[in-house]
């Protein structure tokens, strides 16, 4: 497994966490954002809704970057 591959499945694995819809997905099944104002801030839980929620501002650079991954399989095949 080459670099370049490993880092084409972090871009695919963050794109799968960017495009989870948090009223459709993640509320129902308690993991909204709501969820952290328990007060327990370092719990696991809490820090991967807080991953979640980060994630979700890094569409637009996604699109990008998602962009430029495309075009350079289609240059270098």
């Amino acid at each position: 497994m080459s670099m370049w591959q490993f880092l084409e499945a972090v871009l695919m694995m963050t794109n799968a966490l960017a495009i989870l819809n948090e009223d459709r997905f993640l509320v129902p099944h308690g993991w909204g954002f709501s969820e952290m104002s328990n007060g327990r801030v370092s719990s696991l839980k809490s820090q991967i809704i807080g991953l979640l929620h980060a994630v979700q501002y890094l569409r637009v650079p996604l699109v990008a970057l998602n962009t430029i991954t495309v075009v350079l399989k289609l240059i270098f095949g």
